[in-house]
């Protein structure tokens, strides 16, 4: 049974890493729902796993120049939401591969920051909205999130060598999963689509015009709402730890 518009019951402060895999879609994905979090009093960090050097179709551009730019508009975004930490491996964009190293630096970072809550993408969402194509980096990461999240995370037996550096076994709450094919839970973010869309403007490399960008992001609303009224929702698979 889906929770909806009010689904948090948290009684606490809590801890929430972000893990996705480029810049921008801690916006796109859920930008309003973290807002929302955030000025709710939690603390929301994120670690994207590549630097988003591939995205951009201006030949005049260099992978090299566009990670600079992408990486600060990231971070400008992120002050946007309320963000204060974002960490950035150097995955190549556009070939993630959910491997066993790769699942090891998550589970690393995991561990270093211990939080109660991960927000990641949906691995199984090949089409965003039944329409256009999903970036396969972005089911990558969904991927190498949740097999990082259990069983690695939680137990000292999964990359001994982690434990050498000082980082103890921990296992989050819960899973938030983003874009999600069969959501559990629709959260009312009519509040703060307007930050959302303040902090999805900072990442002018990826939006195009501005102007139609926030035409199309204004038409998302509800079905059931108006452009007088209008209500926004983002949607997820919420998991619970064992």
């Amino acid at each position: 049974m889906m929770e909806i518009l009010h689904p948090e019951d948290w009684q606490t402060k809590q801890k929430i890493l972000v893990i996705l895999a480029h810049p921008d879609d801690p916006e796109f994905f859920c930008g309003a729902t973290l807002t929302r979090w955030i000025d709710a009093g939690h603390e929301v960090s994120y670690l994207l796993l590549t630097k988003g050097e591939k995205g951009s179709e201006d030949p005049a551009m260099t992978p090299e120049i566009l990670t600079a730019v992408r990486m600060k508009e990231q971070r400008a975004a992120g002050e946007v939401i309320g963000v204060k930490e974002i960490t950035f491996l150097d995955c190549p964009d556009g070939y993630l591969i959910p491997d066993l190293s790769l699942r090891k630096e998550v589970v690393r970072h995991i561990r270093q920051v211990r939080p109660d809550v991960i927000v990641t993408s949906d691995p199984q969402n090949y089409y965003i909205r039944g329409r256009h194509i999903n970036h396969p980096d972005h089911r990558a990461a969904g991927l190498v999130t949740i097999e990082a999240v259990f069983p690695a995370a939680g137990n000292r037996f999964y990359y001994p060598e982690l434990l050498k550096e000082g980082l103890e076994p921990h296992t989050p709450q819960e899973v938030w999963v983003s874009l999600p094919v069969d959501p559990t839970i629709v959260v009312d973010v009519t509040t703060q689509w307007s930050n959302k869309l303040k902090a999805l403007l900072e990442h002018k490399s990826q939006i195009g015009d501005p102007e139609k960008f926030l035409r199309n992001m204004t038409e998302r609303r509800t079905p059931d709402s108006s452009v007088d009224h209008p209500r926004y929702e983002e949607s997820f698979r919420r998991l619970y730890r064992r």
